[in-house]
């Protein structure tokens, strides 16, 4: 199978091929494209069969960890239920099937901007989810400056809360919750204890996953360009779909000789 690969790309690509990676993945960017709007994604059924083949051959260490709420990963992932990290950290289910919720900060400033500003100007929509907003101007990418700005002078007259800058997008969301304290709770528990960590993504907010992981010894994979932490690159979301199906095809030694 061809696969782009970028020069630090292989040290990632080796860990998803051993059958002790805990693997951990980010989903807008990374396992699908990014589209207008979140509801335009496009999962296939390849991108399906290559999750259910990996968590199987990784005996479950696999989860998404997403800016979405995990319900609405559910959906776009059915008939897979895997386990799942929503809202940067908000919630989280393990291998339990258990889901939990951290409680979420006040955001009436945060909310009474956003959509005072959307309603002004048409391009822009507002996201509200378990412990987070979003604020969309991917339709008025002229607005990036406005949007930021509108949005930092409601942070800081909201306690507890954290704005991030990713793609065509401010969020804001509940400090000291992230994608790398995510992470963190998955390492801590069976499966994912004891095994090494790919974390991959493609955005601002999968910069905390990426520290985590490699603080720990395990490896960062950044999907696309921009700084990063991460200390491995791939080109783009297709080569990730491609890596995860090429993984996926790979026997374990032990499972598949009996």
């Amino acid at each position: 199978m061809s696969m782009t690969i970028e020069t630090n790309e292989q040290a990632a690509l080796d860990l998803l091929a051993a059958p002790d990676c805990a693997l951990f993945l980010d989903f807008d960017g990374t396992l699908v494209d990014i589209a207008p709007r979140p509801d335009q994604v496009v999962v296939t059924p390849e991108l399906l069969a290559s999750l259910a083949a990996l968590q199987a051959r990784l005996d479950g260490r696999l989860a998404i960890v997403s800016g979405r709420p995990v319900a609405e990963l559910d959906r776009l992932l059915a008939p897979l239920v895997l386990p799942a990290a929503g809202v940067h950290g908000m919630e989280r289910r393990g291998v339990d099937g258990v889901l939990r919720q951290l409680p979420a900060p006040d955001f009436t400033a945060v909310r009474t901007q956003a959509h005072a500003l959307a309603a002004r100007h048409p391009g822009l929509w507002v996201e509200e989810k378990h412990g987070a907003l979003a604020l969309h101007y991917r339709q008025a990418p002229e607005l990036q400056a406005l949007c930021v700005e509108t949005m930092a002078d409601a942070v800081r007259s909201s306690p507890g809360l954290l704005l991030m800058e990713g793609k065509m997008i401010v969020e804001i969301k509940a400090a000291g919750v992230s994608k790398g304290t995510a992470v963190r709770d998955f390492l801590a528990e069976a499966p994912f204890a004891g095994s090494p960590a790919l974390f991959i993504g493609d955005d601002t907010t999968d910069e905390a996953g990426f520290d985590h992981v490699q603080r720990v010894g395990g490896i960062g994979l950044k999907v696309g360009p921009g700084p990063t932490v991460a200390s491995c690159r791939i080109a783009t979301s297709q080569a990730v779909r491609e890596a995860l199906a090429h993984a996926a095809a790979m026997p374990t030694i032990g499972k598949d000789s009996a």
